[in-house]
């Protein structure tokens, strides 16, 4: 009969701190007690007290300050780590930014349903992508701002569709994806040669003619326009940017 493990003193006492992270209890940038107080609370050794600190540290909810303002700092899980997470996950399985991309075309056009379909969308979700194509439109001339606009328009289909789960993995790969876009167009290579104004207007109509299905409620057109918008914007990135693979290091530092 196999041996049933019993849970560490340390992992016991990790695990009442990261329910108390994300039970809100503890929030973003809240400090975990002194270690002296943790030793009093739970009654366990102050070998225990660390391990079960650096155990909240390898899950990324807290990160450890040193010296006079030192102390365990939390961080609430976001899309940034996941993405980073994820990225790293990817690196070393030599993943590109064309199964990122390829991914996006099959599951971003989801989203545009879902957007098309909530009985809210006039209020939540068409000012939002309305505002992100008028920053496309008041900044088009303007070198280094097109992608970042464009992607944010991306990043709100996900985030508005309306579906926690989606949101965050979808959101995830957007963020790896509007990483790897950035680096091609706003490096070295394309500082002097930045994206076609044709193909920058072509994805302005693109961009208003997705937003206005989504407006009439109309999740198959929504779908089919984001697909073919997709597949076109995808096409691009891929061209000027072959040689590039998946790089954890792309993804901001969230902390």
């Amino acid at each position: 009969m196999q041996r049933i493990r019993q849970p560490r003193v340390a992992e016991l006492v990790a695990s009442r701190l990261r329910d108390d992270i994300l039970t809100g209890r503890l929030t973003e940038g809240d400090v975990l007690p002194s270690q002296e107080a943790l030793f009093a609370e739970f009654g366990v050794s102050p070998p225990a007290v660390r391990e079960a600190v650096h155990i909240l540290e390898s899950d990324g909810l807290i990160s450890v300050r040193r010296g006079n303002v030192g102390g365990a700092v939390v961080h609430l899980p976001s899309a940034e780590r996941t993405a980073q997470m994820i990225s790293m996950v990817l690196q070393p399985r030599a993943a590109t930014p064309a199964d990122v991309s390829d991914a996006l075309v099959h599951l971003e056009p989801v989203c545009a349903g879902l957007c098309a379909t909530r009985p809210d969308r006039l209020s939540e979700v068409v000012p939002y992508l309305r505002e992100a194509i008028d920053a496309q439109i008041e900044q088009l001339d303007v070198p280094g701002r097109y992608v970042p606009n464009a992607r944010r328009f991306h990043e709100q289909i996900v985030a508005r569709c309306g579906n926690e789960p989606m949101i965050l993995v979808i959101g995830s790969l957007e963020l790896i994806w509007s990483a790897h876009e950035s680096s091609v167009w706003n490096g070295e290579h394309h500082e002097e040669d930045p994206m076609d104004p044709t193909t920058m207007r072509a994805a302005l109509r693109d961009h208003d003619r997705l937003v206005g299905a989504i407006a009439d409620g109309d999740a198959v057109r929504a779908q089919r326009l984001a697909a073919d918008h997709l597949a076109a914007a995808r096409r691009n990135t891929l061209a000027a940017g072959a040689d590039k693979t998946i790089q954890a290091k792309l993804i901001s530092n969230p902390d």
